[in-house]
């Protein structure tokens, strides 16, 4: 096994010939937000009773905060240091602080990956005809055993580091769009049947009249417009406000890479919701049944058939392979001394049993707001130590330069940070899925006024000369080698074109099926059809990254 696994570079910069072009970042992106969550929370909304207009307005907001944050914050910061956010953060605030911080972040990450595994299970226990494991604690023996060879799948794919997991998602991520889109598509003609006081949809208006009348219905409850915005800038908070995908960004050639999550954003985050949402109003339609009752599995399978559960299964992996990825990263930085793939098969194991309790699947929303109140404050203290301590007179670094094991004021930052969240959230009543702004931006102002009060002033910068020579220098030799293979290109490109082209034209006619059965209401024959050209994009996408992956290793060996 040791054999076939790449270098991670857990604990130094990531070297430049292990940089990656932006064909990763984009299938990345693109796979691991048009993914499991986005059948659960799509469906979310309409249970949520929050308006079509105030969903449209919301999620474009909200998506488009999230973006800003991944150009803004993260991506500069990852780029520049070319360092985990383990690595980093240790440097930062010490080993003692990277302990505590590894171990929570970690069990967060698992958390989050094994809610991911229970969507795939849930797809697989509709064809032994398990119900739906809409409880928090599983109630059939065989479910668990799907959910432990999903985990067992899922782990390896980690294991095997960021080269596979990303190469799966530039596989699995075009389909998986293509899936969200026509699923919607045909699903849409139930919805409209089941809608007496409309007979078509015409345009734009005709959607949102259907949309306003039969699937995001607003029934004046407490949610709207801004909890829409919270939830989709504040989903992946711990990714982009909460540096964590620094562990990815450190092999972007480019800052500028972080614009393809907007793919991620708006393909997924956006419109694979709103497609989540119509799929969730006209399963729930055809079954007779309230839409809480239904897992992911369930409202795949009622709109694109046996296809469904290949779909729910992906899509489940596409989040949990990355997601188990960090997490591994997160506890081997707890002792660097120890193998990333073995700590990451452990931590696969972790999230598999996880899995089988479908508790965090149940209560999603809740989870992914705690998760951002805790991980916020930590983007914020990082980004003011990065970017603003030499403005306000400090000293970058500073711990490295005392040999302190633990940054005493990045520690009550922490604490202080979600104390003044929490104190909101019980005093005031804010919903929890706010507190990650308050506590990002308490982070950020109080970090450097305790740092300036405990030390961060008085260090003698010239005590840090040295390392900041060698990460001179090693940036220098990044932007060198980059220069020089700025020109380089992949050999063999007339068979990949061909590849590309037969994947292109298998999901171009998976998308005519959709329109087709939009435009007939034939449910059923598109089940059937939509088998093929899945068949032949999976072909020729499977081809296609496996040619292109040895032809960069060629290419790499050779630079």
């Amino acid at each position: 096994m040791e054999g076939i696994l790449l270098e991670e570079y857990e604990q130094k910069p990531v070297a430049p010939s292990a940089l990656k072009p932006g064909r990763y970042f984009a299938a990345s992106y693109a796979g691991e937000h048009v993914a499991g969550t986005e059948f659960v929370i799509g469906a979310m909304f309409v249970s949520w009773g929050v308006g079509a207009g105030d969903v449209i307005a919301g999620l474009l907001v909200g998506n488009l905060l999230a973006v800003l944050s991944w150009v803004l914050i993260c991506a500069p910061i990852a780029t520049d240091t070319r360092l985990t956010l383990y690595a980093y953060l240790e440097k930062i605030a010490g080993p003692a602080f990277i302990k505590i911080y590894s171990v929570i972040n970690g069990l967060l990450f698992c958390i989050l990956a094994g809610a991911m595994i229970t969507v795939s299970a849930s797809a697989v226990r509709i064809l032994f005809g398990i119900p739906p494991q809409v409880e928090w604690y599983p109630t059939s023996g065989t479910f668990i055993l799907i959910a432990l060879g999903v985990g067992a799948v899922v782990s390896f794919a980690a294991m095997r580091g960021f080269s596979f997991v990303a190469r799966f998602s530039e596989v699995a991520a075009p389909w998986m769009i293509a899936m969200f889109f026509v699923g919607g598509a045909a699903l849409l003609p139930v919805i409209l049947a089941g809608t007496p006081s409309i007979s078509s949809i015409d345009g734009y208006s005709g959607f949102l009249e259907l949309a306003e009348t039969s699937i995001w219905v607003d029934q004046g409850t407490e949610m709207g417009f801004w909890h829409v915005v919270a939830i989709a800038w504040g989903a992946n908070l711990a990714f982009h406000g909460g540096l964590g995908d620094m562990s990815i960004l450190r092999y972007a050639r480019k800052s500028s890479y972080a614009w393809y999550s907007s793919l991620g954003m708006f393909i997924g985050h956006f419109a694979a919701w709103l497609a989540a949402g119509i799929m969730g109003a006209g399963a729930a339609m055809i079954l007779s049944q309230p839409l809480t009752s239904l897992d992911a599995g369930e409202v795949a399978f009622q709109a694109l058939g046996p296809i469904g559960i290949l779909a729910v299964i992906v899509a489940g992996w596409t989040t949990s392979n990355p997601t188990i990825y960090r997490s591994g990263l997160a506890f081997q930085s707890l002792h660097p001394a120890w193998s990333r793939q073995r700590v990451t098969l452990i931590v696969g194991v972790i999230t598999t049993i996880i899995a089988c309790f479908p508790f965090v699947f149940t209560r999603l929303l809740d989870f992914l707001g705690i998760m951002a109140l805790v991980m916020a404050p930590i983007g914020g203290l990082i980004f003011s130590e990065h970017f603003l301590f030499k403005k306000v007179g400090l000293t970058r670094y500073w711990r490295s330069a005392t040999g302190a094991a633990l940054n005493m004021p990045a520690l009550l930052t922490w604490i202080a940070s979600v104390g003044v969240a929490a104190l909101l959230g019980y005093g005031l009543g804010i919903h929890v899925l706010f507190l990650f702004v308050p506590a990002w931006i308490t982070a950020l102002v109080l970090y450097p006024v305790l740092a300036g009060a405990m030390g961060a002033k008085s260090v003698d910068p010239v005590a840090l000369a040295e390392a900041n020579q060698a990460e001179s220098q090693r940036r220098v030799a990044e932007d060198a080698y980059l220069a020089s293979h700025s020109k380089t290109r992949l050999a063999g490109s007339g068979s990949n074109r061909l590849m590309l082209a037969g994947a292109a034209l298998s999901l171009a006619a998976a998308a005519w099926l959709g329109i087709s059965a939009l435009v007939t209401g034939d449910l059923e024959t598109f089940q059937t059809l939509i088998i093929w050209p899945t068949v032949t994009y999976f072909i020729f996408a499977i081809m296609l990254v496996m040619r292109e992956s040895a032809q960069e290793k060629l290419a790499v060996d050779e630079g």
